[in-house]
């Protein structure tokens, strides 16, 4: 794990306008930027088309509740091969939750290649997720560099025991109260609770993580993004000792028909990622019957949890037609009022691009 210190240094490059406030009216996205984005501070991120920063390996296998990279195929190696794309959407989207500073795939793709790419078939903008110190900044160095991109930034849950044993979680909290300041960081996250990986005595560091995120949330007004998984009961009743943000999201939602509805009356949101294709997934999709349409989003969680007929393969934002056009198909209705009502919700959580 990388030593943070309390006093990150201050990113460059900063848009000087304050943060739109959640749920203003809708405008037309941003055109591609030309070019690659400008050079950043190296305690920041990486250039686009360099080598993304590596995410330590417990993060990544939380952010893949499949564990879809341990499939192979029938000669016994995984198909490492990037999906055709989907037909483009006839109203665009937003992916609400995704990873693009993590490689995967037969080829690498610059940030700027995997935005060209969604915007080809109607993904005009992403939420780029952090789970550490270092993903987070990157996260809001993206976001900061690209008009298609807004950023969450946190500490994930199963990194806060690690930090929290060196001493160094209060310090990689303040990082992230940094970065939140930022007008493209719109979002805590991903935050919350795992009690899937993490051992009996890492569960204490997890909660104190999650309650000062809360708070981080309401105190900079941005959306929460929740990473929840095997640990339901314990969200939802953190959630409500503490108060949710006005904007709180379940990032892949993992939980049943109950749970989606408890949370839909709270006021919360429900992101609905590729796994809700899977077979084994009804859960899923009794939980997204009962859902409101105005309470849905979707994302891919890239580069985990592709839909199918791809699992296995890896994912990325281009990817998001598949999942929601699966979602509308479920609902019983048309992919493009779905599309409408899912950018519209996105831009009610986070604000405009």
């Amino acid at each position: 794990m990388t030593t943070v210190t309390p006093e990150p240094a201050t990113p460059s490059g900063a848009a000087a306008s304050e943060k739109p406030a959640p749920g203003a009216a809708a405008q037309a996205p941003a055109e591609p930027a030309g070019g690659s984005a400008a050079e950043p501070d190296p305690t920041t991120g990486p250039a686009a088309g360099s080598t993304p920063v590596e995410r330590p390996r417990g993060t990544i296998e939380a952010g893949d509740p499949s564990q879809y990279l341990r499939e192979r195929s029938a000669d016994g190696r995984r198909d490492v091969s990037y999906p055709p794309a989907p037909d483009p959407l006839g109203i665009p989207v937003y992916d609400n939750h995704t990873h693009l500073e993590i490689e995967d795939g037969d080829t690498g793709l610059s940030l700027d290649e995997q935005l060209e790419r969604a915007l080809a078939v109607g993904v005009h903008g992403v939420v780029q997720a952090g789970g550490d110190v270092d993903s987070s900044r990157w996260s809001a160095w993206a976001a900061r560099s690209h008009p298609r991109v807004l950023a969450a930034v946190a500490i994930h849950p199963n990194e806060a025991p690690e930090y929290e044993r060196a001493g160094e979680l209060d310090a990689a909290i303040a990082v992230i109260d940094e970065l939140a300041a930022e007008p493209r960081v719109r979002a805590i996250g991903e935050t919350g609770l795992d009690f899937f990986r993490t051992e009996a005595d890492g569960i204490p560091a997890q909660i104190r993580s999650f309650e000062a995120h809360i708070a981080l949330a309401k105190k900079h007004g941005i959306a929460m993004q929740i990473h929840d998984r095997d640990a339901h009961d314990a969200v939802l009743e953190t959630l409500e000792r503490v108060g949710a943000p006005d904007k709180t999201v379940f990032h892949c939602f993992s939980g049943d028909a109950d749970m989606a509805r408890i949370a839909a009356d709270r006021g919360y949101y429900l992101s609905f990622a590729g796994n809700v294709t899977f077979k084994n997934a009804q859960n899923l999709r009794d939980a997204l019957a009962v859902t409101p349409l105005d309470r849905i989003l979707v994302e891919t969680d890239a580069p985990f949890l592709t839909p199918a007929p791809y699992r296995g393969r890896p994912n990325a934002p281009y990817l998001i037609p598949v999942t929601l056009r699966f979602l509308a198909a479920e609902r019983g209705i048309d992919a493009d009022e779905l599309s409408a009502q899912v950018a519209a919700n996105t831009v009610e959580v986070y604000g405009e691009f």
